[in-house]
């Protein structure tokens, strides 16, 4: 007796292409639905298929329906999730926050906190200079360990004489010996607004400076 090409292998591997270029939930139901159709009207009535492999294929279908729902459901939760972070970080709005960034803004007759970040040195250094690349005030911090240093400036220069307002930059020198050590300076800035950006929450701090919540040390 002729068996149909459609049986004669009881191919069950039709799930496999039920969801090419991005195919709906759907359409890859009503893909598999024909499919189970045809494979019941030209199965070989001496080896029909059994219940088991019928009940495995809708297992399978019934699993990449319910995972395309997850994935939708979880994409769902995700936009949720940044949206609820953007408004739980507008409460930083006018808040100080510390992050990476070298550049400070004397302020005549109030100290300027800073910190620094090393992954542990023998010697650490730290410079600040003014617009004109002069050194005005300079920190021998000795062997530090991997962490956060925090520290303040006094506005004074290194010979005790006041230092002008305006922008200075701070500078870290780490080293073990003679190798270099990655270390970084950090400043406080004032949030002035929060967004969802390309990176997650974004912190507007002025001037085109940008942040984000995992660059975020300290919050005053």
């Amino acid at each position: 007796m002729a068996v149909n090409g459609v049986n004669a292998t009881k191919d069950t591997s039709g799930l496999g292409a039920l969801n090419p270029g991005g195919t709906t939930g759907a359409e890859s139901e009503q893909r598999f639905l024909k499919l189970l159709v045809s494979q019941l009207n030209n199965q070989d009535p001496l080896n029909p298929l059994d219940n088991a492999e019928l009940t495995s294929q809708l297992a399978q279908m019934s699993t990449v329906s319910g995972i395309e729902k997850l994935n939708a459901a979880f994409q769902s939760l995700l936009d949720q999730s940044g949206t609820n972070q953007v408004l739980q970080s507008a409460a930083l709005v006018g808040r100080q926050v510390l992050v990476p960034g070298s550049d400070l803004k004397l302020e005549a007759g109030k100290e300027m906190p800073f910190a620094i970040e090393t992954q542990g040195a023998e010697s650490v250094k730290v410079t600040i200079t003014n617009a004109a690349g002069e050194t005005v005030r300079t920190f021998d911090l000795g062997s530090l360990s991997t962490g956060l240093k925090t520290l303040s400036w006094d506005g004074l220069a290194d010979d005790g004489s006041v230092a002008a307002e305006g922008g200075y930059t701070i500078s870290v020198k780490s080293m073990s010996g003679d190798v270099a050590v990655q270390s970084r300076a950090l400043t406080y800035a004032a949030v002035t607004s929060v967004a969802q950006g390309p990176r997650g929450v974004e912190l507007d701090l002025g001037a085109g400076r940008i942040a984000t919540l995992d660059d975020v040390r300290l919050i005053l």
